[in-house]
């Protein structure tokens, strides 16, 4: 981890000895002194600290001044003010410009030692609260991950033998297959387990601010950076830090990235100082990674360094034997939501489903039983319910062989279709409404056949 810089400024040089022998007894501290106090304003600007201690009473800026200064340079440093000659007055001031606490000098060691180490904890706690507020936190376990066919076992397989070790891991997967809930199975199956899990999105975050993202910076590093921040790498210390769409990844971070997996250090953006990394990776991706490292749109030596286990997770069509398991979850998660309550579905919408391709893959199934719940009618859920859209693909899409039970059925019910309305709107004569009525089929779904066949109700008109 990063050393806390003190920075501890007074006009004795006896008091200065004393603070900086008794500071330099935290772990991971750096303590640095300043006489003047000119002087200490000159490096607010130029460098950055955890801690400030400054005296009340001194030759030039006060102790007062310099917070006021340290707080325009940096609002989240942590501000310790000492005095010989307390007053109300002075305590006052010194809490609204920020000074999180006051001692009164002479003071015990320890002390002066038990109110820095709470200062510097309180302040890596707000930093790290920051950056909570920027996560999507949610309570993971195993069973998170619904399924119970021969593929998904397989994989349920690999994640507990992976997760036993302490290798990086690349996740394979198109997407909306459940790539995250996998990184997070890994991380609370792993001895990690109590520490974070912090993901990113690679793609999410615009290029200009990715690099900061992940690494941090130092106050001054670029416009607007008016205080040190934490990178998600630092953040993500001592467990698991999930890469998402790493493919996604600008190539001039890919190099950059693959120094710190490989040293397991970082750098800060505007920093010199290298901070040591306990963490584990774990990278998901929805592209053909090897065709990106072909087309030299992804490092080669990344690409390896990130591929040490390897977890591909299988689309929803060829996991349909789940796709039962799966509504039942979502359905559950969302009628309440819908207004509706003890909601069951007709055999021929589970047909329906089964028969769709699911290119959007667990996503997309999420959606569609939202959408169904909102716009059902009662408690039971029809066809007509579904998405029109989805209906008029359902088995066309590829499940299966072309010559399989899929193609043969829809070929069948095509042939039916076209034949029926065909006869129900020449005994119609084109009155779509009566044929509507009649084939007990509400009039928008009976116009998105007729479409879907390319059937136009005119030519059947007397």
């Amino acid at each position: 981890m990063a050393r806390k810089r003190i920075l501890i400024v007074d006009d004795e040089t006896g008091m200065l000895e004393v603070c900086a022998a008794i500071l330099k007894k935290l772990p991971d501290a750096e303590v640095c002194t300043e006489q003047d106090s000119q002087k200490a304003a000159e490096r607010f600007k130029q460098e950055s600290f955890d801690l400030l201690i400054v005296d009340n009473r001194m030759p030039g800026l006060s102790g007062i001044d310099l917070l006021r200064l340290a707080r325009e340079q940096d609002p989240n440093l942590a501000m310790l003010m000492m005095t010989a000659f307390p007053s109300v007055e002075t305590a006052v001031q010194s809490m609204k410009l920020g000074a999180a606490d006051y001692i009164t000098k002479p003071f015990l060691p320890e002390d002066l030692l038990a109110t820095a180490r709470r200062l510097l904890e309180t302040r890596q706690l707000r930093e790290e609260n920051r950056l909570l507020h920027r996560q999507v936190t949610r309570v993971s376990r195993f069973g998170e991950i619904i399924g119970q066919s021969s593929v998904m076992q397989a994989m349920y397989d690999t994640i507990r033998r992976i997760a036993e070790s302490d290798v990086d891991v690349l996740i394979i997967g198109e997407t909306g297959t459940g790539k995250e809930l996998v990184a997070r199975s890994i991380h609370e199956q792993s001895s990690r387990r109590k520490h974070r899990f912090v993901p990113v999105d690679c793609g999410a975050i615009p290029e200009d601010l990715l690099e900061s993202e992940l690494f941090g910076h130092e106050r001054g590093a670029f416009t607007g950076a008016h205080a040190r921040s934490l990178g998600l790498l630092e953040f993500a210390n001592k467990g698991t830090f999930f890469l998402d769409e790493i493919g996604e990844l600008p190539i001039r971070l890919q190099a950059k990235l693959l120094r710190a997996l490989q040293e397991r250090r970082i750098r800060r953006v505007g920093g010199k100082e290298e901070i040591d990394l306990d963490v584990r990776i774990v990278s998901a991706t929805a592209r053909n990674l090897d065709e990106e490292v072909e087309m030299n749109r992804f490092r080669s030596d990344l690409y390896y360094r990130i591929n040490v286990a390897r977890i591909e997770v299988p689309p929803l069509r060829e996991r349909i034997d789940d796709l039962p398991l799966l509504i039942e979850h979502f359905i559950d998660q969302y009628a309440t939501q819908a207004g509706k309550a003890d909601v069951r579905m007709e055999a021929d919408v589970l047909e329906v489903l089964s028969s769709y391709a699911w290119p959007g893959n667990i996503r997309e199934l999420q959606n569609v039983i939202r959408r169904t719940l909102v716009m059902a009618k009662d408690r039971i859920l029809k066809i007509d319910d579904l998405p029109g859209e989805l209906v008029d693909r359902a088995g066309t899409t590829g499940l299966g062989n072309d010559r399989g039970f899929f193609y043969l059925r829809d070929q069948h019910a095509a042939n039916f279709e076209r034949e029926y309305l065909a006869n129900l709107l020449e005994r119609c004569q084109g009155d779509v409404s009566r044929a509507a009525r009649e084939s007990k089929l509400p009039r928008g779904t009976f116009y998105r056949i007729l479409k879907k066949y390319q059937i136009e109700p005119e030519q059947f008109r007397k």
